[in-house]
């Protein structure tokens, strides 16, 4: 199955040269989930070739205005050009309120710490996070897999469309002897993604990414900054870095970076980060495009 993180917007509170407001993509088998739509996410998306088609559900994290205002001109753009049945938009409570106009198409769903989405391929998990009252952070995980050893499968007599038959049904009977699914396959454990966007240092978002393999976490500031992340209830590099450790995750990618910083300063800050968390770390910027 082809997975795909798009980083369409990365910077944090206003824009910079390089960097626009928060958005992330995230596609899967062609059917791209949007977190978050900062202003003139559209633009983005046709600059990076994302194409925003496909886009059916869109996932915000909390209503600051820079994490949710270019949702307006996302769903005209979307009725101008390809007339959607159906936009979902999964939102805090009060989103809805917002709305400056009622299109026939929309389907607004609030959003609770659970289960918010799922489809044959993955599913979208909801997790308070340490921003504002009614802020959220997202699991992004894959269905476990079945891998068959074809080796051990066909010496059981088990070809062709027998595989089908066989994962539907758990057992079936091959030449008069009954053969299990657990002997001929094992499970792949699906991957897992984890968007946290805004927050503080938060034990709940320890929990819910753990072992992700890839965590997608806020570092608004260096650790110089500690005290305006506090004041501002948002993340250093550390604090993202500890996250990541005690989570177990594969891969940290810092998100949400002030404009303050400098491109050329961008190696501190994943310096700071990987003093701590022995992982892979990462800096997003625009465009970022990361296969798993």
């Amino acid at each position: 199955m082809k997975f795909e993180i798009i980083f369409l917007g990365t910077s944090a509170g206003v824009p910079s040269p390089t960097r626009s407001m928060p958005c992330l993509g995230i596609k899967v088998n062609g059917e791209l989930l949007l977190f978050d739509v900062g202003e003139c996410c559209q633009r983005n998306m046709m600059k990076y070739k994302v194409g925003y088609g496909s886009v059916r559900n869109i996932f915000i994290s909390h209503l600051h205005l820079d994490h949710f205002l270019g949702i307006f001109g996302l769903i005209e753009t979307l009725r101008m050009t390809v007339d959607p049945e159906q936009l979902n938009i999964f939102a805090p409570a009060g989103f809805r309120n917002l709305l400056i106009n009622d299109w026939e198409f929309l389907r607004i769903k609030r959003i609770k710490q659970g289960l918010l989405y799922k489809n044959k391929d993955v599913s979208v998990i909801a997790f308070k996070t340490k921003h504002t009252e009614k802020s959220y952070g997202f699991v992004i995980e894959e269905e476990d897999r079945i891998k068959f050893i074809k080796e051990k499968a066909e010496k059981l007599g088990v070809k062709g469309p027998l595989y089908s038959l066989i994962k539907e049904k758990g057992e079936i009977e091959v030449e008069g002897k009954k053969v299990s699914l657990g002997e001929i396959s094992y499970k792949v454990k699906g991957r897992k993604i984890v968007y946290t966007s805004d927050t503080m240092y938060s034990e709940n978002t320890i929990k819910f990414a753990k072992d992700a393999d890839v965590l997608i976490h806020e570092a608004t500031f260096s650790k110089e900054l500690k005290e305006q992340a506090k004041e501002t209830k948002h993340s250093t590099t550390e604090d993202a870095a500890k996250i990541a450790k005690k989570a177990n995750v594969k891969c940290l990618i810092l998100n949400h970076i002030s404009a303050r910083y400098k491109e050329e300063e961008l190696r501190e800050l994943e310096k700071e980060a990987k003093e701590i968390f022995e992982g892979k770390v990462l800096i997003a910027y625009d465009g970022m495009r990361i296969r798993l």
